[in-house]
């Protein structure tokens, strides 16, 4: 049965395990229900571990291990141990949840969803960090139901990114362009449109790491929203042994996740059928 409209909302309407809040329902119907202003209450409850130093935050090394808690429960719970206040209530800096760009995106997402609203994480790179280089990123999708359409939204770039990056457009908005996701990346590389190298994070770059986020992001559109440094099955072989035929897969993969929902059936089956590309059970508790 092919899904419908309809189908493809309900499936990013609602968790999995990774972004289920259920045993705090009620602090999240705390938060806004409208998704510009979850973004304000999300930024004033989590603190990006790169740009610490910015706020004026020097980060013990314990407090730098949130980045690894990945559901989205857990990270919740690891918040409340910080500060009890209602989720609404913004954090001191210095009590908020340590996070990266995926944690936001995920963190957001989960909101979204135990509201009802369709959400979903993309992992990919961002062109707006530095100039003719795309960044190792993680946005959120965002069902618009007055526009019909998805909205990219950087969940992450608070009014002190915004202006330190020199940002000129909405990040509750992403131009195209912006955001490249791991397909559009891995197809931009395999074309020779673009230079693999230019796509990464500090020393980490070329076409394995292209690879690493193209997965990510398949994953991400099953609704299993790994950490940006997992690795398991598919990114265990280093590309130059790969063959022919994994490569390929590859390359279907990529096109699929590029089309999104016009390829949503087969987004959810070459997950479901490919025992090497599922995460291990045990990340997602």
């Amino acid at each position: 049965m092919t899904a419908t409209h309809s189908d493809i909302l309900s499936y990013y309407g609602s968790p999995a395990a990774m972004t289920q809040l259920e045993e705090y329902v009620t602090l999240i119907n705390d938060l806004p229900g409208d998704s510009q202003k979850l973004v304000k209450a999300l930024q004033g409850l989590c603190l990006h571990i790169f740009w610490a130093e910015r706020y004026g935050i020097q980060l013990p090394d314990e407090r730098k291990s949130e980045v690894t808690i990945r559901p989205a429960w857990r990270k919740v719970a690891r918040l409340l141990e910080l500060d009890a206040a209602p989720l609404d209530c913004a954090r001191p800096l210095d009590r908020r949840l340590v996070c990266n760009c995926r944690d936001f995106s995920t963190l957001y997402c989960a909101v979204l969803r135990a509201k009802g609203i369709p959400a979903r994480a993309r992992c990919g790179f961002g062109a707006y960090f530095l100039p003719g280089h795309y960044e190792d990123h993680w946005v959120c999708e965002v069902w618009d139901a007055d526009a019909e359409r998805w909205r990219w939204v950087d969940a992450q770039l608070d009014d002190l990114q915004t202006k330190a990056l020199g940002i000129d457009f909405d990040p509750l908005d992403l131009p195209t362009g912006q955001f490249v996701t791991g397909g559009q990346a891995w197809q931009l590389c395999r074309s020779g449109q673009a230079d693999p190298d230019l796509f990464g994070i500090f020393e980490w770059k070329g076409l394995d790491f292209v690879r690493g986020n193209l997965m990510r992001d398949l994953l991400a559109l099953n609704k299993v929203e790994l950490l940006p440094w997992d690795f398991w099955g598919p990114l265990e072989t280093p590309l130059a042994s790969c063959s022919e035929t994994d490569v390929a897969q590859m390359d279907e993969v990529a096109a699929i996740t590029v089309l999104g929902d016009q390829a949503f059936d087969r987004i959810r089956g070459i997950y479901t059928e490919t025992r090497h590309f599922q995460a291990p059970a045990s990340w997602q508790d």
